[in-house]
């Protein structure tokens, strides 16, 4: 798939970005910053800026990766504020879709996830005038490949079994792992 530009802000927390969706006003620029604050507070552990406002999508290898748009890396727009630069990571997998503003959002909704590209990503529908954070938080904080690490996981490939085809099915990526972020464990199983 070439890449797709699509009107949305990305941020990076922890090994996977959360990518915003949402009409003009709806909040993906404040969620995005809200979300580095909260990296910055400590209440995640990592959290950097992708892209805000336009962003490219690609499928590559089962994973949807989001890129900045060239014109925009770096910036990030706060309403009544300006245009504010930020540091960014150049690509990311996306592992959570917010839809701010949905229709389809429930008050207690089941497990959602969006196909885009061909990839399924779990996604959290926000309604009209909803806080966005509490329920992106909760998603991030009780997964270990986003937001905050669970103990007793760890993200290496034991010594032991390197090199003796484990990981041999997983695609190559060029932008598995942001340059800054730190070590982090993964949820069982991934």
């Amino acid at each position: 798939m070439t890449a797709a530009t699509v009107h949305a802000s990305a941020v990076l927390v922890g090994a996977r970005a959360v990518l915003i969706r949402g009409p003009s006003g709806a909040g993906k620029s404040r969620l995005a910053l809200e979300l580095i604050e909260a990296a910055r507070n400590g209440a995640l552990v990592f959290a950097k800026l992708v892209g805000d406002d336009r962003v490219h999508l690609e499928a590559a290898g089962g994973r949807l990766l989001v890129r900045p748009a060239d014109a925009l890396k770096g910036l990030i727009e706060l309403r009544g504020v300006g245009i504010l630069r930020r540091a960014y990571e150049a690509c990311a997998v996306v592992g959570l879709v917010v839809d701010l503003a949905a229709d389809d959002a429930e008050r207690l909704p089941e497990r959602g996830e969006v196909a885009i590209a061909g990839i399924k990503i779990p996604r959290l529908a926000v309604a009209p005038g909803m806080a966005a954070l509490p329920g992106v938080f909760t998603i991030v904080t009780s997964r270990g490949d986003i937001g905050v690490p669970e103990a007793g996981y760890t993200r290496a490939i034991p010594a032991g079994l390197a090199g003796r085809g484990v990981g041999k099915n997983l695609p190559l990526l060029r932008c598995n792992k942001p340059r800054s972020m730190p070590r982090m464990p993964l949820a069982p199983g991934l």
